[in-house]
């Protein structure tokens, strides 16, 4: 009786073992990698229960999310941008001012008048009005002009340099999220394959074909496994944070689940890139018009040195025995720069270094642009081969080794410590394709926020493809 009972666990054991086997095999020539390993875990989830140790409850479905979206909202809502408009529009209104000359100055005096009676001196106490007006000369108003408007014109393209830094910051936080959603997705569907390959272990064990030591493992297993997802949990949280902080919505406000938006088929070459940044990047224009400002200065400084004039006109009224006698007068004067080579001088001595200071600044925001240029398009560049790699060679020959490790595990062929490998390796190459698709967009952000050009269509999501991950 004891046989025939042993007998029977043997042959449910197989037919349970063949059953999961099966399930994955089948699936790989008619689903992608990850459809595979998602229909595979979703089955065996399905036929075991958890233990109290490992949650198998899921987590809340979330709307998926756009880049273009976060885009917009935070297009609209951020202050920092408010804040540079602002400081734009500051600059382009003190412009009409520095064209123009100082104000007149009107004076009213009484003069020669006795004191204390405050009656005009005979012949010589006189009412007197007077306006005065300097005017400066040699085109000063002219190039002060040309300074104060290219000063306004930096300002102002500075306002697209700040955009493009916020999309920037806005994309790295989207591909972040959408990462550790896709580690998160993995990670749980290996939680529910260990727990499927811990009931076999400890089923085998129970009927004397398995190791004590292949259960205790298994069970290690999962519970790393769970302490990983904890932690990316915790990590989404953080990117939440840092997301909301951008949109200007509460820290603990809900992100849906980002979708990879539409890159480029095509990569541009590395030198249109470079020709873009020069021509493009909204902080080299904004330098290029900061030399143009100091030039403009310095110009005006060497002119400093022109005395500016000033002139008035004086109306007098006096009384006498016959009635107010009226006169009038007419006044040319001139500034003497007695201290030129303490004022003068030196102003010019101060443009040339800041004309000197504006040059060298462009050209090392030129000189870092194309460095950088370089580093995002060979980073761009080795996430597209690598992630093309994994979804035509890694993933399906590391799906294919856990099949096989699996169905060689429920013969006696292949220790459990083979089957727990391969699936763990597996799992980490799942995780490294949604890194690699993450690494490909933030590539695309420092490349848009370099060149000052929108190079990937943030509002339409990229079509479903073969990837590690589940499907999402």
């Amino acid at each position: 009786m004891h046989h025939v009972r042993d007998g029977r666990a043997l042959r449910w054991l197989s037919r349970f073992a063949a059953i999961a086997a099966g399930a994955l095999i089948a699936a790989i020539p008619q689903r992608a990698p990850a459809q595979a390993a998602t229909q595979a875990a979703t089955q065996a989830a399905a036929t075991v229960s958890l233990p109290a140790s490992v949650p198998a409850s899921a987590p809340a479905p979330r709307d998926t999310l756009l880049l273009g979206t976060v885009l917009d909202a935070v297009e609209r809502a951020n202050p920092r941008l408010d804040a540079a408009r602002a400081i734009a529009r500051a600059a382009r209104a003190r412009v009409p001012g520095v064209t123009r000359p100082p104000d007149p100055q009107l004076q009213l005096g009484w003069m020669n008048y006795e004191l204390f009676n405050l009656r005009p001196m005979d012949g010589i106490g006189m009412t007197q009005l007077q306006l005065m007006q300097m005017v400066p000369v040699a085109g000063k108003l002219r190039l002060a002009g040309l300074a104060a408007t290219a000063r306004a014109d930096a300002t102002a393209t500075r306002v697209g340099d700040v955009s493009f830094d916020l999309r920037a910051r806005v994309g790295m936080v989207f591909y972040d999220i959408y990462s550790v959603d896709g580690a998160l997705g993995v990670a749980r569907d290996t939680r529910r394959l260990l727990q499927d390959i811990s009931d076999i272990a400890g089923t085998m064990y129970q009927v004397g074909e398995g190791r004590q030591a292949d259960v205790l493992r298994a069970n290690v297993e999962l519970a790393r496994m769970q302490e990983e997802i904890i932690r990316m949990e915790a990590m989404r949280a953080t990117m939440e944070a840092r997301m909301n902080a951008l949109r200007l919505e509460p820290a603990d406000a809900l992100v849906g689940m980002p979708r990879l938006p539409r890159f480029p088929a095509e990569l541009p070459t590395a030198d249109s890139l470079g020709r873009l940044a020069d021509q493009g990047r909204p902080m080299i224009r904004a330098g290029a018009q900061d030399v143009d400002a100091a030039d403009a200065s310095a110009r005006l400084a060497r002119r400093e040195i022109w005395p500016d004039l000033q002139m008035g006109v004086q109306y007098g009224q006096q009384p006498g025995p016959d009635g107010a006698q009226r006169m009038a007068s007419l006044m040319v004067g001139a500034s003497l720069p007695i201290f030129a080579k303490q004022r003068q001088y030196q102003m010019r001595e101060e443009t040339n270094a800041m004309r000197a200071m504006a040059a060298a600044d462009l050209a090392t925001m030129r000189a870092e642009t194309r460095g950088a240029v370089g580093e995002a398009y060979a980073s761009l560049g080795r996430a597209r081969r690598l992630a093309e790699l994994y979804r035509t060679s890694v993933l399906p020959q590391a799906q294919a080794t856990v099949t096989s490790s699996l169905a060689a595990y429920r013969v006696g062929t292949v220790n459990f410590m083979t089957l727990l490998d391969a699936q763990m390796t597996l799992n980490r190459y799942r995780q490294e394709l949604f890194a690699l698709e993450a690494d490909e967009g933030k590539a695309w952000a420092e490349l848009e926020m370099l060149t000052g050009r929108v190079l990937v269509d943030a509002h339409t999501a990229q079509p479903a493809r073969p990837a590690g991950g589940p499907s999402r």
